[in-house]
């Protein structure tokens, strides 16, 4: 690990390509290491392109390309020595839709751990860990065995966040992982975010601005592609830079 006071990201000059459409404008943003920076915007602010640029996920779409640096503890991701499927362990996601395997609730936690070649014992243990982390160890450990998808949309969410998480990554995104979720698996998976980042550093999409409000250290607002302002929470939501901001945040439009 590098020194601590540099930045975990450092995003320079970004511009993000769909075919010809440029839906990332540009934008410089610094991410620091084990905070949570919420990502604020209405639809098709870039938001999700610029999660899914953070591990490459973009290049999964042949129409999209880049511009500019991603730049992972001073090493550019976008550098052709850049092996993807190592880069995506240590920058992990969670997307809005829970996606469990068809697999027994141990066997999705412990799926990417295969290609680890790991001892029955130390494999349990990690299952175990995410599972806490998640907040989901007591709600399943004693039927470990039955299906993923038997479990309720709220404990499919924290399994798949369990599935990142026991691969011990440095950065965790997630894109609205509580969208489709109750008030009360909101509140878990909320807890268990504020837990982990002593760490990890935390990259969210929150469902809405309350939930922002709620979990973030600083909170950056997109909007059409073009990074408006970052800052604290409390900076963002009592005095924002831009009037376009407070208009968002103050629910004026969105």
């Amino acid at each position: 690990m590098g020194d601590i006071s540099q930045p975990k990201f450092e995003i320079r000059d970004l511009k993000a390509y769909y075919s010809d459409r440029e839906v990332i404008h540009g934008i410089n943003l610094e991410i620091n290491k084990n905070e949570i920076l919420s990502l604020i915007g209405p639809a098709n602010s870039g938001i999700t392109t610029l999660l899914r640029t953070l591990n490459r996920l973009c290049d999964l779409n042949p129409e999209s390309r880049q511009e500019g640096e991603v730049v992972l503890d001073g090493k550019n991701i976008f550098d052709h020595d850049i092996v993807v499927t190592q880069l995506r362990r240590r920058v992990g996601m969670v997307f809005d839709v829970p996606t469990p395997l068809p697999l027994s609730i141990f066997d999705n936690v412990a799926y990417g751990l295969k290609i680890i070649k790991m001892s029955k014992a130390d494999t349990a243990n990690q299952v175990e860990q995410a599972l806490r982390m998640s907040a989901l160890w007591e709600e399943v450990k004693d039927r470990l065995s039955t299906p993923g998808m038997s479990l309720s949309g709220g404990q499919q969410q924290r399994l798949c966040m369990a599935r990142v998480l026991a691969l011990e990554p440095e950065v965790v995104l997630l894109d609205r992982p509580c969208s489709g979720l109750d008030p009360i698996s909101t509140a878990r998976i909320e807890e268990s975010l504020m837990e982990i980042k002593e760490k990890y550093t935390i990259v969210i999409a929150p469902h809405n601005v309350q939930q922002a409000a709620r979990i973030s250290d600083r909170v950056g607002f997109m909007l059409l592609g073009d990074l408006i302002e970052v800052d604290t929470k409390e900076l963002i939501f009592s005095d924002p830079r831009d009037q376009r901001t407070s208009d968002y945040v103050t629910g004026r439009f969105g």
